[in-house]
């Protein structure tokens, strides 16, 4: 029995950009934003745009290596932008670029990039097919690239821990 699965999307009909003010239950008592707050927030986003992309339940599989390039803080305005970047049989690779902008000043600060792998999943919570992606953009059409790089190092290293 073959699983119907749609046309191939562009990039841009699952995009998502979403902004959120940094609160004092966001932040630690010196005014920085707690790096597990970022990451949820990253997840959310990530999961939303799996979800639009697959228009099925999406879970994630995986949250690559999480580096902070400069601090976020309480009173900041988090802006999450978020893309498919390449679509294997059932998962997804979802990159989140993560800026914080100070409201005083107008200014934006890249503060951290992540890559996130999500499932797609049918009624029976089994991996289900998804739709494939079209690079438009050279900028997609290079984060495409990349994406098939990172999931070829990513299964290289699950058969490695595999042989252990």
């Amino acid at each position: 029995m073959r699983k119907e699965v749609k046309k191939a999307k562009k990039v841009s009909e699952s995009a998502i950009t979403t902004v959120r003010l940094m609160m004092p239950t966001d932040g630690n008592i010196m005014g920085n934003v707690f790096g597990g707050s970022i990451m949820k927030y990253v997840d959310e986003v990530a999961a939303m745009v799996a979800f639009r992309h697959a228009e099925k339940n999406c879970v994630t599989a995986s949250i690559d290596r999480m580096n902070f390039l400069a601090p976020v803080y309480v009173g900041n305005i988090l802006i999450l932008k978020a893309a498919v970047n390449y679509v294997g049989r059932t998962s997804m690779e979802i990159g989140v670029r993560i800026e914080a902008q100070d409201p005083p000043s107008g200014k934006i600060v890249h503060t951290g990039s992540c890559y996130l792998t999500y499932v797609a999943l049918d009624e029976k919570g089994r991996p289900t097919p998804v739709p494939k992606i079209i690079p438009e953009t050279e900028e997609e059409k290079r984060r495409y690239r990349e994406g098939l790089a990172r999931r070829k190092m990513r299964e290289a290293e699950i058969a490695a821990l595999k042989r252990e």
